[in-house]
């Protein structure tokens, strides 16, 4: 069952020719598969293999596919030291016209984060954002709907399938089937993966990122309302039970319903 929702927005239309000013939000964090220990009272990634964020690469490819439809220029931003430009230049392999990193290496909290992000596509007078529904580090979700909260603009969440003619037409996933969504930018859209296929980058894509300049700008976020105090790895999980024959069925059973909770 589909769900037709219609938003509308007053600040602006693009129609006709205009070329669109396409951000999207691209943030290193640590390769899924990489092994994440604590030392002393902190994670310690000074080995860990960085990546971009899964999420992000939807993103990435719906922005693409934007100016593929409509014409204009697609610009990465992230937020990070210099290790980030390794992402700005793999999304650069891809297609992305301009790359730019927010300089600041300590910790921001989404408050600070959603500031800055907020007054870069502010200033760079951009008419639509993409980004990942969550990061895959830190899983809160909470900054496309926040940077939209800041701008007043229209914010859509989870979606899966985007379709570029008048505005934009979205599909997110709804209780019952999906929701069908039609959005005037400006606009800030959270990308999860649906059907999307995100492209890969060639040889000569690839070559001419390496040369790419990445524009590099500072920021002086508002003080942190958040301080991570320590962090810990999750405990342990205890060691497994093993049952055979027919005669276990019953203590098995049992398990599952007192101790697993499953039953």
């Amino acid at each position: 069952m589909n769900t037709n929702v219609h938003q509308s927005n007053s600040l602006r239309l693009l129609v006709g020719d205009t070329m669109v000013n396409i951000a999207v939000l691209v943030k290193q964090v640590p390769d899924s598969n990489s092994k994440i220990q604590i030392t002393g009272d902190r994670v310690d990634l000074s080995s860990v293999k960085m990546d971009i964020s899964p999420y992000d690469e939807f993103a990435v490819e719906n922005a693409l596919q934007h100016k593929d439809s409509s014409g204009g220029t697609v610009t990465a931003i992230t937020l990070g030291g210099s290790g980030a430009d390794k992402v700005l230049k793999g999304v650069k392999a891809l297609g992305v016209d301009n790359i730019v990193r927010l300089d600041y290496d300590g910790f921001m909290d989404s408050n600070g984060l959603q500031s800055v992000l907020a007054s870069e596509i502010s200033s760079g007078g951009y008419d639509v954002v993409y980004c990942g529904k969550s990061a895959a580090d830190t899983g809160a979700g909470s900054t496309g709907p926040g940077i939209a909260e800041r701008l007043g603009w229209c914010s859509v969440s989870n979606i899966i399938d985007i379709k570029f003619e008048n505005g934009l037409t979205v599909t997110s996933p709804a209780e019952g089937g999906n929701a069908i969504i039609s959005v005037n930018l400006p606009a800030v859209v959270s990308c999860d993966k649906g059907a999307t296929k995100v492209r890969k980058s060639n040889v000569k894509g690839i070559m001419m990122a390496k040369k790419a300049q990445v524009e590099v700008k500072s920021v002086s976020p508002p003080a942190a309302s958040v301080t991570i105090v320590s962090q810990v790895m999750p405990p342990a999980k205890p060691a497994g039970k093993k049952f055979e024959g027919a005669a276990s069925a019953e203590t098995v059973a049992q398990l599952l319903r007192d101790e697993a909770n499953i039953i």
